[in-house]
């Protein structure tokens, strides 16, 4: 066995033995306590980026999910539309049930540079999608005031965002389900009837018959934000300026 190596580094140096030259010598970098915050990186969930909030930071949709996830947008078909784009550039594969087939072809067509990432199915025909962690799934549900119960429902890393251009009778249902609701503006008696449904404070649901094009307030089981969606200059090329009114 042959023995270690010996370097030597310089002069007068002690030898090393077996671990080559030593490198250079630089003093140590070190941050005041105080000042460590600033280091931190502005990373938030990982989802869609729906907008920004009030204070100007992302507002994130976390829709791909390993449990089932539901979603109710009260709201526009601009809205929706932007989500189910969004969606489709993380990764999943969005299937849209509607019955106004010829308000989605040109964002269907224009989605995926040619590959059918966003699919169109006229309502209750929506096929098994086979969702997975590698291939997730956002079904949209654009069927109107009533939209009947759909055939293919959340599911582990299949979500489903139903879309209700008012509040309807089915809407309390299907809120109270959702682990996701968005409101756009509505009317004051609306206002008054979604705040007593989702518990909210007098000021915020005053405010939801104000709302300005492009806001939503969204809310889950612990937190509301009113967030607004601005557009690319390519959706906005593809779908127009935000509208509530489609």
């Amino acid at each position: 066995m042959s023995s270690p190596s010996v370097v030597r580094t310089g002069r007068g140096s002690r030898p090393r033995i077996g671990f080559g030259l030593i490198g250079p010598r630089r003093e140590r970098h070190s941050v005041p306590l105080e000042q460590l915050e600033s280091l931190g990186l502005p990373v938030g969930d990982d989802g869609v980026v729906i907008g920004v909030d009030a204070e100007g930071r992302p507002a994130v949709l976390g829709i791909n999910r390993p449990t089932p996830y539901d979603v109710t947008l009260i709201g526009g078909l601009w809205t929706a539309q932007v989500m189910a784009l969004r969606a489709a550039a993380t990764g999943a594969r969005v299937a849209v049930e509607t019955g106004r087939a010829p308000a989605w072809t040109a964002l269907a067509q224009a989605a995926g540079g040619g590959q059918p990432c966003i699919t169109l199915h006229d309502v209750g025909r929506v096929p098994p999608q086979g969702a997975s962690a590698g291939s997730p799934v956002v079904v949209v549900r654009d069927c109107g005031m009533r939209p009947p119960r759909g055939r293919v429902v959340s599911g582990p890393w299949q979500s489903v965002v139903t879309l209700l251009p008012y509040l309807s009778p089915v809407a309390p249902r299907l809120m109270e389900k959702s682990g996701l609701v968005g409101v756009q503006r509505v009317s004051p008696d609306e206002a008054a009837q979604i705040g007593r449904i989702m518990n909210l404070p007098r000021g915020e649901a005053e405010a939801l018959s104000t709302l300005a094009d492009g806001v939503t307030l969204w809310c889950t089981g612990r937190d509301r934000r009113f967030v607004m969606t601005q557009a690319t200059d390519a959706e906005t090329g593809l779908l127009g300026s935000a509208r509530r009114m489609d």
